[in-house]
């Protein structure tokens, strides 16, 4: 009686079916149910005597492919996370400032906008370019996509702040000072 009250308990925990299997994506449990009368035992005794009623058969597992794509924010968030002090660079170029955005423009699949400022100055949308969905490397750049922000007098940006808003709409921010981000 114990013995069918464990397996019971064992069923219930693993949510057994009717014919006493549970698929865990890597094996299939199957236990065998008997009302022999096993008496009173030790709690050892009886987890062993339920270990060897059960039966483990390992089954193969689905593989399931990483897309590898990274297109969405779940997958560009950690990276965008922790690589925030490298989101943008500043360099000095033929006489003017220049801001780079790469980094966020490796992985903008994951963004719906990048709004940057200016030394304190009024919010800008950055034009985002279109992901390439159809090749195997979305996030790719090519030919005149993602250009910096160029033009800007000599030494003029001090600060850069930058918002992104990903695609499942959460939002991340950050405030670059020009020592920190400027490029040799």
């Amino acid at each position: 009686m114990l013995k069918f009250f464990l397996m019971m308990i064992a069923m219930a925990a693993q949510g057994g079916g009717e014919d006493g299997t549970k698929s865990t994506g890597q094996a299939v449990i199957q236990t065998t149910q008997t009302t022999e009368s096993i008496g009173v035992e030790t709690a050892p005794q009886a987890q062993a005597q339920v270990q060897t009623q059960a039966q483990i058969q390992v089954q193969p597992q689905p593989v399931e492919a990483p897309s590898a794509k990274f297109t969405t924010a779940q997958e560009v968030r950690p990276i965008l996370g922790m690589t925030k002090a490298s989101w943008i660079a500043v360099r000095e170029y033929d006489g003017h400032d220049i801001v780079y955005f790469t980094q966020l423009l490796s992985w903008r699949c994951g963004l719906n906008a990048i709004r940057y400022s200016i030394n304190g100055g009024p919010l800008q949308l950055y034009d985002l370019p279109p992901c390439h969905d159809d090749t195997a490397s979305p996030n790719a750049l090519v030919a005149e996509e993602g250009m910096p922000i160029m033009g800007l007098p000599p030494k003029s940006v001090q600060q850069v702040y930058v918002e992104i808003f990903y695609d499942d709409m959460t939002t991340d921010s950050a405030t670059f000072d020009r020592k920190s981000v400027l490029m040799p």
